[in-house]
Order: C-alpha cells, then structure tokens, then sequence
C-alpha cells in the first residue's frame, strides 16, 4: 500500500521540511504580493490617465460654455476629444479625430454621465491601436464633450511588468531555496555534532561530554541541560557503584564471622560451647538484618526521587514522646506541639537513626527536644565530633576512625538515611558542637 503524502512528509528531514516550507511561504508570499503590485501599479496609471482626460475635457467644456472653441482643437496630451451640439452632431475635434461618429453612443453617453467615471472603449473601429479611455462631460446648450486617452501603453508595461515577475518569482524562490538549505545546514550543524558526541559516549567513556556550541541559543542551552544530565547520571552511577562496592564488603564480615564460627564449631564439635556460638551467630544476623534494612530504606528513597512515601498531617510531638519512651538514657526536655506533613514511620525512624547514635557515644545522658517552630535537637554528651568531619559523617558508608570499631556502630548508613528522609520531607540537618557532646538539628516545616 503507497504511504500518504503525511507520512512521507513526516519521514523527510528536519533541514528539506524546514526548507521547503520557507520555500513554500516566499513563493506564496511573492506571488501575492506580485498579484496586489500589478494591480495596484494597473489603478493608479489608469488613475492617472484619468485625471488627465478629465482635465482636458473641463478646459474643452470652459471654452465650450463660452464660444470660444476653435476647430481642429488643440491638446498638449494627445487627448481625443469630440463636441456634439445639442442634436448630437459632432461639430468640433482634435486633429485626427473622427468628425462623423461619436466615440460613444447616445445610451452610452448618458450611462457614463449619470455614473460620473471613466469609461472603457475600444478604439479598433476608430483606427486607434488598443483601448482607449473615454470622459463625458455635459456642457452648456445641450453641449457634450468627450474626451479619450489611448491606454495601450499603459497595458504593455503592466504585461511587461507582469512578465518580469512571472520569471524573477520562481527565480528568487530557488536562490531563497539554496541559502535556506545552506543556512539551516549551518544551523543544524551544531546537533549534529551531539548526535555525534553522543554516539561516542559509551560505557568506557562515561565521562565524557557533548560539545556546546559557542553560539548562545537554543542548542547551546540543549547542550549544556545534556551535559549536567550527563553528569547527574555518572554521579548516580558513582553512587550506585560505590554503593555496591561498600555494601558487599560490609557484607563480607558478618559473613566471615558466621563462616568462621560455625567451622570451627563443626571441626571441635567436643569441645564447643554451642550457645556461644549460636549467640555469636546471631549477633552477626542481626548485623545482616540491619545493614539489609538500611540498604532497603536507601534504596526506597532513591526510588522516590526524593519525595516521602506518604503526606498527610503527622503529630511530631507524639512521634517524639513515643520514640524517647523507648530509651531509659534519654530525657525529654521539650515538646511543643508541632504538625508536619509526610510519612510518620520515616519520621520515626529519623529520630531513632539519631537517638541510636547519641546513645552510642554518649558519656551519661541524651536530651531530646521539640519547639513549636519544628526544630528537633538531639544532644549527647560524648566525645563529638571534629567540625571538619561534621558533613562528610551523612554520606553512605562513612564512619569516622574513632568509630571503626565493630562494636561501636553500624555500618555507616544512619545519618545518610536521616539527611535523605529530611530532605524528602522538606527540612534540613546538621551537626553542631554541644560543649561538651554533639548536638543533631533537624528543621521540618510545619503543616
């Protein structure tokens, strides 16, 4: 089945569509104005010549009223003119003018009288090559004056005319062609070079870039939205790598250590005490569960692009009270009301994230506090933590030297977990000296 013109339109370039279509509206745009041109130009020579013989025939009427026309008479134009008395005989005219038959008729005289304008006659029956263009006017004792113009010339230049623009149209419609092509190749060079740039970017080129052109349009600001896409998906990528890289091997020593034990108990089963293995087994299982937790709870994030699970109205206050009645080593020293939007089981577990790691380190006592503009602080008393480290504590997988220690702290994913839920629900964290101790500042907007 042939394809319809639509579709072999849509299947053409960019550059012969853009083309064309220039093309198209220069030749339909010349053509109209070709065609208003010639008849603008054809009105007002006709205007003209008008005019004139008007003229001429009100100086031949004057000297007509008054007597004092002469025979032949006399025009500087070479107007015809005609003056019939009153019982329509031709009794005076310009040299070479017919003195036995009117120009116009008796009802034709009397239709252009009553209409006032100029009228066309064809002068081949009067030996006068062409049209001609005839004024009648009435003058005194029963007088008619006609006077004509030949306009023959007047129609040869607006053929001429018309035939000039008949070959330069299609003429400058293909010049405007050729550069609209050439131009628009210029144009479009540009892309194609990011299509080019794109195409080499591959796997092993990741971190390449598209090349932005000097030029400050509408490609150059493709260009450049490319690139910084570009460079948030090798970011994303990064992250995802060394996410993989880290979680494997914070999975490979609580596995070692189940591994190991269960070898050893297996190779000495005689002298092995099982509920301390089992015991220890457990304890590097609860690793794994909650390493796999916090990987689930950053994968979740990550999936909703920022955004929290859920938004509706959360009493933070109850969300506060609830998770410090869980420890015996915190106190809470305020709670104002405060309502937020969001997801009240990422809230929590923010606060736990943050309480977990202030006990961790704490010498005697944690505080909780909650005012009424939606700042939540947790506070420790405990060694704290270098201003200078202070930031880079919320990326994935970073534990500071002093915390290294397996029996100190997880796996590093608590306080990025925390910033990446706050984030999601609007607010900001930060760590700020307690003197002595640590405090953790959490700001959420309220509902």
């Amino acid at each position: 089945m042939a394809e319809s013109p639509m579709t072999w339109w849509r299947r053409q370039g960019l550059r012969f569509r853009l083309t064309a279509v220039a093309a198209a509206v220069l030749a339909l745009a010349l053509a109209v104005s070709a065609s208003v041109l010639l008849s603008v130009l054809d009105r007002a020579l006709i205007s003209t010549v008008d005019d004139s013989t008007r003229q001429q025939a009100q100086t031949v009427r004057v000297h007509a009223d008054a007597g004092t026309l002469t025979s032949p008479i006399t025009t500087h134009d070479g107007t015809i003119v005609q003056v019939l008395d009153a019982d329509e005989r031709i009794t005076h005219v310009t040299y070479g003018a017919d003195r036995l038959v009117p120009l116009l008729g008796a009802a034709a005289r009397r239709e252009a009288l009553a209409g006032g304008q100029a009228v066309f006659v064809d002068g081949r029956p009067y030996a006068i090559p062409g049209p001609l263009r005839v004024v009648v006017l009435r003058a005194d004792r029963g007088q008619t004056v006609i006077a004509a113009r030949p306009v023959a010339e007047i129609q040869t230049s607006i053929g001429t005319a018309g035939r000039v623009l008949l070959v330069g149209t299609p003429l400058l419609v293909v010049l405007l062609a050729v550069a609209s092509w050439m131009i628009i190749g210029r144009t479009l060079r540009p892309i194609s070079a990011l299509r080019r740039g794109a195409a080499d970017i591959t796997h092993t080129a990741r971190s390449r870039r598209l090349p932005v052109p000097e030029s400050r349009d509408e490609v150059h600001s493709l260009a450049t939205t490319l690139n910084d896409m570009l460079g948030r998906l090798e970011e994303a990528e990064q992250r995802q790598r060394a996410l993989v890289s880290d979680a494997a091997h914070e999975l490979r020593s609580p596995l070692a250590s189940i591994r190991l034990q269960l070898e050893v108990a297996l190779g000495h089963p005689e002298g092995q005490d099982w509920r301390e293995t089992a015991e220890g087994v457990l304890e590097d299982t609860l690793r794994l569960h909650r390493l796999a937790e916090d990987l689930l709870a950053l994968a979740r994030l990550d999936e909703r692009g920022g955004v929290p699970g859920r938004r509706e109205p959360v009493d933070l206050d109850e969300v506060v009270r609830q998770c410090a009645e869980r420890y015996g080593e915190v106190r809470l020293t305020a709670c104002d009301p405060v309502v937020v939007r969001g997801d009240a089981l990422d809230l929590s577990r923010v606060l736990t994230n943050l309480i977990d790691n202030a006990v961790r380190h704490t010498a005697s006592k944690v505080e909780v506090a909650l005012t009424s503009d939606g700042t939540l602080t947790v506070t420790d008393d405990g060694p704290g933590i270098p201003e200078e480290d202070r930031e880079r504590v919320f990326n994935r997988f970073t534990r500071l030297d002093s915390g290294r220690s397996r029996d100190e702290g997880g796996a590093g994913l608590g306080l990025a977990i925390v910033r990446e839920t706050v984030r999601a629900h609007g607010g900001t964290v930060h760590l700020e000296d307690a003197g002595p101790g640590l405090r953790a500042v959490v700001w959420l907007p309220r509902g």
